[in-house]
């Protein structure tokens, strides 16, 4: 598992550079000749002073007139350069960054991203996401023109004087002990940040998923004191962090004002005593201590973000690794035979199974329904039959395949599944079918035809947008959506978990009989609705009670058992 995070974390931090290197290039030029910018600004500066103040051997105003329109021709050019390379850079690495997350993150298993929070995930491709840009990309530029800045300036002071350089060179060890005693404690605060976005993310996503429960609860003031206790952890956190950001900055900029105070004065005394030192040397040597304290006090800064962000890489590498289990090789085509269980014991805990030697075959083409009492075991059976879980025990077979052995993929094409919810994308009614990918249209509308859409589709039409999670369509209509979707994906095994449950019974049994008229394809309906109409249609009916297959045969032999299944039958009616 180490070997796997830290695979998927250097695939991370490769995604920024991917086919990304020209501009990399340029805004790597635009920092390099950036940073000598303060060189070539001291230089002239020293000598426009010491021509104005009458220096032997200073050169005449009307050349150095033209040096200095040259050297605003190359400031100006290296903004430019900046200008158009760096944004360029960024733009194109946390494209190809968040791409490459969620590319990841679609190829997680359902059933192990079912065990996760999304709010890790929302937190990464947002908040994190945006520290990332800042502190790693943007810092990566930033440091690279400090340390240009710092070789420059002390190249210019040797030049100049090597005395004053290392009087200049002592006076910057106060900034520099500073600086180092502040910045490691950001790397600790930014993960602090992280983690309280990651909560105020979830809790944020909970309370406008609930809304309509809130209300209809008034339960207003607790989840807005909800709110504003998470609101607050968070900023609080953000606090912490701004505020020692702020520490190494104030004792950076403290030490940096000590530290150019005495170089002014001891250049000063230098030049009075005839050491050489020309009033421009000094003039220009003060100014050259901004090229030598800013990157001593920043750089730790900057290198502390960089771990920071770096940092958040490596817990998204984990998130992305969590839950992951190895997928099988084997590939199942259309199932034929059918899909047989023998003695599969399961458990979502260690010591706690939720079934119990459960035996059943489901005959392709056929029709089972699976009923029982709340707890019974019926979803959790669903579950397993789409790769829920493999942590069971016995055997699952898709004809003679086992399903630990299957891939993922390969049973994701066979295998559709209809919940309760029905998740319906703000999209038309056609990309919705299609999950956004092309099909024929005598495909698709054979699809709308045989989910019963066709009504639908001649009123509002296949590109009708259904809104946020479908809100502009019925219960019944999200239902036959999925059903569309199954059909137009060619599914031989159609799996159903109380798809009817929240839907009026006219409309229930309208998505119910639409399903059992679904010929040719092996359909196991877990269901509530205990209709004598709908369940003498069924092939066979399996009866759990307490994780076991209690009963099973057709409604009229159950019945004829005076079992389990006709109390449950008798009580519902």
């Amino acid at each position: 598992m180490k070997k796997k995070v830290i695979k998927i974390k250097e695939e991370l931090l490769t995604s920024f550079y991917h086919k990304n290197h020209g501009a990399l290039g340029l805004a790597v030029l635009a920092s390099v000749l950036g940073g000598t910018i303060g060189m070539w600004v001291s230089w002239i500066m020293q000598e426009l002073i010491d021509s104005a103040s009458g220096v032997e051997g200073a050169k005449p105003l009307s050349e150095l007139a033209w040096q200095s329109l040259i050297c605003l021709i190359f400031i100006a050019f290296c903004l430019y350069l900046n200008y158009v390379s760096e944004p360029r850079f960024i733009r194109r690495a946390m494209q190809q960054y968040k791409e490459l997350v969620f590319t990841k993150l679609t190829e997680k298993s359902a059933s192990s991203f079912r065990e996760e929070s999304t709010a890790t995930y929302l937190s990464a491709l947002t908040n994190d996401a945006t520290r990332i840009e800042t502190d790693y990309l943007g810092n990566l530029l930033a440091m690279l023109g400090q340390i240009v800045s710092f070789i420059s300036a002390l190249t210019l002071m040797l030049i100049y004087s090597p005395l004053m350089t290392a009087i200049a060179a002592g006076l910057t060890v106060l900034p520099l002990i500073g600086s180092l005693l502040t910045g490691q404690r950001l790397e600790t605060a930014e993960k602090k940040v992280s983690e309280r976005n990651k909560t105020f993310t979830g809790m944020l996503s909970e309370c406008l998923n609930g809304f309509p429960v809130v209300k209809s609860f008034q339960a207003e003031k607790e989840i807005q004191g909800l709110f504003q206790e998470k609101n607050q952890e968070l900023e609080q956190q953000k606090f912490l962090r701004r505020r020692i950001a702020a520490l190494i900055s104030l004792i950076g900029n403290m030490a940096g004002i000590i530290a150019q105070l005495g170089v002014f004065l001891i250049g000063a005394w230098l030049s009075l005593q005839g050491k050489g030192l020309t009033p421009g040397i000094v003039i220009a040597f003060v100014n050259l201590m901004n090229g030598l304290l800013n990157p001593i006090s920043v750089l730790p800064g900057m290198i502390a973000g960089r771990k920071a962000a770096k940092g958040l890489v490596e817990k998204l590498a984990d998130a992305l690794t969590m839950n992951s289990e190895q997928d099988g090789s084997k590939e199942i085509a259309e199932v034929s035979e059918g899909i047989r269980l023998t003695d599969v014991t399961f458990g979502y805990e260690e010591g706690k199974d939720v079934l119990h030697d459960v035996d059943a075959f489901f005959e392709a083409g056929k029709a089972y329904a699976i009923v029982g009492g709340s707890g019974s075991g019926k979803s959790t059976l669903l579950n397993l039959l789409m790769a829920g879980g493999k942590g069971y025990r016995g055997k699952i077979c898709y004809d003679e395949t086992e399903l630990r052995d299957v891939s993922v993929d390969s049973l994701y094409r066979n295998v559709a599944m209809i919940q309760q919810s029905v998740f319906v994308f703000d999209a038309s009614i056609r990309d919705n079918v299609s999950m956004f990918r092309d099909f024929p249209k005598e495909e698709v509308q054979e699809a709308l035809r045989r989910a019963s859409l066709e009504a639908l589709v001649a009123q509002r039409g296949e590109e009708y947008r259904c809104g946020e999670n479908g809100n502009g369509l019925s219960g019944g209509e999200k239902q036959r959506i999925s059903i569309a979707r199954s059909l137009l994906r060619k599914s031989s095994v159609l799996l159903v978990d109380e798809a009817t449950a929240a839907l009026d019974k006219e409309t229930a049994y309208h998505v119910s009989d639409d399903i059992l008229n679904l010929a040719g394809i092996t359909r196991i309906v877990v269901t509530h609705a205990l209709e004598e109409r709908l369940l003498r249609r069924y092939d066979g009916i399996l009866v759990m009670k307490d994780g076991r297959i209690a009963e099973s045969g057709s409604f009229d032999e159950l019945m004829n058992q005076n079992g389990y299944f006709r109390a449950l039958y008798t009580v519902s009616q």
